[in-house]
């Protein structure tokens, strides 16, 4: 049975980069009183903190996971779930931008992460998930023709 988990004409909107503790004021002061159905965060996941050159600690560095622990420049796992309730418990529903498909790429071993994990992506480390190179492609497709078949 369809289910769009909001009313028609209800809005979601998207409160990227908010602090989680900003975002469930948002939800209790403004977004829950003025019927909104939902609030789309940015990832919770912990990411490699970026500085290269003038780039300082850019938008897409939570698109570069290293492990899944919900720490970040936007708060740590108890604030993420103290925003899920305080924005439930006034109608509001949370959507997560979930980064499930891949991890860091091209970042030299000691580079920072937001929770403090230690990674290798050269090696394809991950031990805050826990990942290895065995759990990665090789990137070569392994059939007779070098095609996907």
């Amino acid at each position: 049975q369809w289910d769009p988990n909001s009313s028609n004409g209800q809005v979601i909107v998207h409160l990227f980069e908010w602090k989680w503790s900003d975002i469930a004021a948002e939800c209790e002061n403004f977004l829950g009183p003025r019927g909104f159905a939902g609030v789309q965060v940015s990832p919770p996941n912990e990411y490699v903190e970026v500085y290269q050159g003038d780039v300082k600690r850019p938008w897409w560095e939570r698109y570069q996971p290293v492990s899944y622990k919900l720490v970040t420049r936007s708060g740590d796992e108890n604030a993420f779930k103290d925003m899920v309730t305080r924005c439930n418990n006034v109608g509001v529903r949370i959507y997560v931008d979930a980064v499930i498909n891949h991890m860091s790429g091209g970042w030299p071993m000691g580079t920072g992460a937001s929770g403090g994990s230690s990674f290798d992506s050269g090696a394809e480390s991950y031990p805050g998930v826990p990942y290895s190179a065995f759990d990665f492609n090789d990137g070569n497709c392994h059939t007779g023709s070098g095609n996907i078949e």
